[in-house]
């Protein structure tokens, strides 16, 4: 087996996410055969630093022997098993942990298989208690601009990355759009806390004209990933969850790409100190292993629905999936090693490493802005430094990133024109160095002439 025979029998048969098929008929793509640590190796016997955590799910690296273990483990015992009637330990433990280390007030962990399915959950619910409250006039959402909620249809319906959303927007519920708090837009001599209490007054009008009609505002605290990982000031969710209380308007903070450790904090709303009505988690809960996800809610929320099965109250949601035992055996084992080691400091040691070895690219010609949240950090690519204006995106210089990398042993696969970093915890000092030295050469290559 090698590159080029696998890869002649996937054209013949799958269809790839989030690509344009056709490039690959000059765009080779990279049969994985295996993964240790942040090492990806294809069947040619080439590696790649996973720059990217495999879409933001890889907290401890590939093959990651605690998580293995524990995995091993429970298949011996239970693989699934119906969760409706029917309830397994794998699932008691982990909520039990995930409500003690969620913000305080969240209570009760519903599950589902995916970021998305999470968003449609946490949607739905809030939908669904203000009905059961007698409040059906409430069928809105508020939303952020360049916000990214997955991609089913209700997660569509609040978000707003038109590559993703503009073909399906016939199909969409109509959310209110809210300018978002982005750092990048920052006038001169002026703070990100500083932005993020100047764009709140316009969450505010939005508050006081459709509260009345709204269940929830959503948001991605910190840091709006697919949106080109923009970022925001904690101010601006202290500033939020006092207006969703002033209003009565729930709040869903959706932390599947930000959670577990990504900006600096086990969850990103520890840093406004601040507790939503649900949080959506996903992505790194399972440590990159199996697909899982959970709304964390409260006890108001849950006693919503606790009533007299005539009442017909009930949220019906499910998933055949639902608690998976082998699933949440992975992110018991994932939350053991938070538990176990110091991730979160040593987290902030490797994302001061990050900064430094970027922040030559802020002299950069064609950079606009290097930014950085915890373990995530970003690069800007621009045309024209001073006034910042953009690449057309139909250039694509942000392939050339991705195909150099590729040649120097990386996986970075930018977002447009902007180039980031998102490893896995388990990397090294030196090796954050080579990526920021690969995205710099990338960097040269795609803005040149």
């Amino acid at each position: 087996m090698n590159n080029d025979h696998l890869t002649r029998r996937d054209l013949s048969v799958v269809w790839h996410p989030c690509t344009q098929m056709k490039d690959h008929e000059y765009l080779p793509m990279t049969p994985i055969r295996r993964g240790e640590g942040v090492w990806l190796e294809d069947y040619d016997g080439n590696r790649y630093i996973d720059a990217v955590s495999s879409w933001w799910v890889n907290l401890f690296g590939h093959a990651n022997p605690q998580i293995n273990q524990a995995i091993r483990d429970q298949l011996d015992q239970l693989e699934h098993v119906i969760l409706a009637g029917f309830t397994h330990e794998p699932v008691v433990r982990l909520s039990e942990r995930l409500v003690q280390i969620t913000p305080p007030g969240l209570t009760r962990c519903f599950y589902a298989d995916s970021g998305s399915a999470a968003v449609e959950v946490a949607l739905k619910m809030s939908f669904h208690y203000w009905r059961n409250r007698g409040q059906g006039e409430r069928t809105r959402f508020i939303c952020l601009s360049n916000s990214y909620h997955g991609e089913t249809l209700g997660a569509l319906s609040v978000g707003d990355v038109a590559l993703y959303k503009e073909t399906y927007r016939p199909l969409l519920m109509q959310s209110i759009t809210v300018q978002a708090p982005d750092c990048y837009h920052r006038e001169s001599g002026e703070s990100c806390e500083q932005v993020a209490e100047r764009q709140f007054a316009h969450m505010e009008r939005a508050l006081a004209d459709h509260a009345h009609e709204t269940c929830a505002v959503i948001v991605e605290p910190l840091v709006q990933c697919a949106g080109h990982m923009r970022m925001y000031h904690p101010r601006y969710l202290t500033l939020l969850r006092e207006a969703c209380d002033r209003h009565g308007v729930h709040l869903i903070a959706d932390e599947i790409a930000v959670g577990f450790g990504r900006t600096g904090t086990l969850f990103a709303c520890e840093q406004a100190g601040i507790t939503p009505d649900f949080m959506c988690l996903s992505k790194g809960l399972t440590g990159g292993y199996l697909p899982l996800s959970a709304v964390v809610t409260t006890d108001d929320v849950y006693q919503a629905f606790y009533d007299e099965y005539e009442k017909l109250n009930a949220f019906l949601h499910s998933h055949s999936y639902t608690g998976n035992p082998l699933a949440c055996a992975a992110a018991l084992g994932t939350l053991d090693i938070f538990e176990q080691e110091d991730v979160i400091g040593r987290n902030r040691r490797l994302a001061d490493v990050m900064g430094e070895a970027l922040e030559p690219l802020r002299a950069h010609p064609h950079v606009a802005e290097v930014r950085q949240t915890g373990m995530i950090a970003a690069v800007e690519m621009v045309k024209d430094k001073a006034s910042r204006e953009p690449y057309p995106w139909q250039e694509r210089r942000g392939l050339r990133i991705y195909q150099h990398a590729l040649k120097r042993g990386a996986l970075l696969r930018p977002l447009g024109n902007v180039s980031y970093l998102m490893p896995p915890y388990v990397i090294t000092e030196e090796q954050i160095r080579f990526l920021a030295r690969v995205m710099e050469e990338g960097i040269d290559l795609a803005t040149a002439p």
